[in-house]
């Protein structure tokens, strides 16, 4: 806030009248001012008095601190000695195991770059990924070496040793290694010569829809996630006992990925790791583990309500502090409903985008989560703008219009891409979330829509632009348009409008199936609709929310 007077910001809302921004009203986030410093180095360097790092839920393996440390060094020796350097890009294609992080931090301690990818994702899409990223080397497990074919990658094979005896044959002379192999290398050369990192330099490359259309690689230097790191410790006051997560979301996400797999490693807390979703699981592990903290999307959190009362006869939750909910604003309907049922836990939002390293803003306590419908407060060092669209003027307090936000983990751009860059960042290095807000007089963040035109199905994002483009390759397609379409369960899956091509009997169910056997299954057509012509603007851009407005009006 060093340049403005503090008399010119109002203490209630955070807006500054001078400039039209509003400050974060939380203790700003602490960094380390040594530039020459690798998000790996400074997770590893925090004292804390943490024992186990990640535990398996399904196996009960577990992986100590100084256990996990060790690996990462040996993995890091023989990338290195593999010809690894800074600045290659390594592939991680894996479900979430105690195994990614490992991968992760060795990867970004050498200055290489980790790009993720989701394991639903069909062999096309990751090929497009490949292609966009040019990564040098995979790591991912014996099941999905299938999905690299044709990639020409060399492999590194993940989990089971047993299971690489099972990977299939016309990919076998890729397989260079398996990470066992790479965690019983004995680090010894303490006098290797590394390549220095700085904190700007690239440390992920995770891919996103970004504030429009087709899939871009989002670029996050070392500075971003040490931001978040400390804005993750500082939240949760992590250094004041034992914490153990219970890590329901996938780590190839920004959300799994910051808070899993770097984040918690800090504070020395506990991760326990469901390898996929599965609501009897994770009830049980949190017995078992005595879980203190619950991170989940809203779909799972309304059906820990709705089956309450065979849940709590069943399971001991007593352990259980915190759930922390990110993925979309909750009703009071759903809060209350949870405090009824599960009294004695405290309701924590969440809102952030992959381009601000999973920052945004935040509530941090049943209070706050009682502004019903609020993604929360601005997460600390966090400034925000909320921007007119139309006439670009900064608005006050209770005005909507787009969030623009800045700060230590906002992105350094997208990959070799400087025109979606251009349009996403501003020169003075403000980000265009796509969301349409507002900000109270009290600094709680409220978003009213999306100025992008991303679906949000369980948390996933799905561009219609994707959808659509894939429809137009049908022969009894002649136009379509695809939009969002609500439900309580997901959120909100892809519905197609079609219009047919003169003579085509094109039915719905042929539609869905066309789509179904392209693409990730959280990206199918759920809804399909006949239309004689799709509304457009003089432009020619689609009017998605007549559409949307059409769609559900029948509701």
């Amino acid at each position: 806030m060093a340049e403005v007077s503090n008399s010119s910001v109002d203490l209630r809302s955070g807006f500054c009248k001078s400039n039209s921004i509003f400050y974060s009203k939380r203790s700003p986030t602490p960094l380390p001012p040594n530039q020459s410093l690798n998000v790996t180095t400074f997770i590893s360097s925090r004292a804390h008095r943490g024992k186990i790092a990640f535990i398996d839920a399904a196996t009960g393996r577990h992986l100590t601190f100084s256990e996990l440390w060790k690996a990462v060094d040996s993995v890091a020796e023989c990338l290195s000695d593999m010809g690894i350097r800074k600045g290659h890009v390594i592939l991680l294609l894996s479900p979430n195991s105690i195994f990614f992080p490992i991968v992760c931090l060795a990867v970004m301690s050498l200055g290489a770059v980790i790009t993720t990818t989701n394991p639903l994702n069909t062999q096309g899409e990751i090929a497009k990924q490949v292609g966009d990223s040019k990564p040098v080397l995979a790591f991912t497990t014996a099941e999905l070496v299938p999905k690299l074919a044709g990639s020409n990658l060399p492999i590194v094979l993940l989990g089971n040793e047993s299971k690489t005896k099972t990977a299939p044959n016309h990919q076998a002379s890729k397989i260079v290694t398996s990470l066992q192999e790479m965690m019983r290398k004995q680090p010894e050369n303490e006098s290797r010569v590394r390549d220095r990192v700085n904190q700007d330099d690239t440390a992920t490359l995770l891919y996103s829809s970004g504030t429009t259309g087709a899939s871009k690689g989002v670029v996050t230097s070392h500075r971003n996630l040490i931001a978040m790191v400390q804005t993750i410790v500082g939240r949760f006051k992590l250094e004041e006992g034992d914490h153990t997560f219970i890590c329901t979301v996938p780590m190839f996400h920004i959300y799994g990925l910051a808070t899993f797999a770097f984040g918690l490693l800090a504070s020395g807390s506990t991760v326990v790791l469901l390898s996929k979703f599965d609501m009897h699981e994770m009830l049980s592990s949190i017995a078992k583990y005595k879980a203190t903290y619950l991170p989940l999307v809203p779909p799972i959190l309304v059906a820990m309500i709705n089956g309450a009362d065979q849940i709590r006869p069943k399971y001991d939750l007593n352990s259980l502090h915190s759930v922390i909910c990110g993925g979309a604003p909750l009703s009071k309907e759903v809060i209350e409903g949870f405090v009824q049922k599960y009294p004695t836990v405290t309701i924590l939002q969440g809102y952030g985008l992959t381009e601000s390293t999973g920052i945004g803003a935040s509530t941090d306590s049943l209070e706050e989560s009682r502004r019903y419908g609020t993604a929360g407060k601005l997460s600390p060092s966090m400034e925000a703008k909320i921007v007119d669209p139309d006439s670009g003027e900064a608005l006050s307090v209770n005005r909507t219009g787009e969030l623009w936000l800045k700060g230590p983990p906002i992105m350094k751009g997208y990959f070799s891409n400087p025109e979606a860059t251009t349009s996403t960042l501003d020169s003075e290095g403000w980000l265009r979330t796509g969301d349409l807000c507002y900000i109270d007089e009290d600094g709680f963040i409220f978003v009213v829509d999306r100025l992008k035109e991303l679906i949000k199905y369980k948390g996933y994002q799905v561009p219609p632009a994707e959808l659509e483009a894939l429809l137009l390759t049908h022969p009894g397609i002649s136009d379509v348009a695809v939009i969002p379409f609500p439900d309580r369960e997901v959120g909100q899956y892809p519905m197609a409008y079609i219009v047919r091509k003169a003579g085509s009997s094109l039915s719905e169910r042929h539609v869905m199936d066309f789509v179904a056997k392209q693409v990730a299954p959280y990206k199918r057509v759920r809804k399909v609709a006949f239309v004689a012509s799709i509304p457009k603007n003089p432009s020619g851009k689609i009017l998605r929310k007549d559409l949307i407005k059409l769609a559900t009006s029948k509701l």
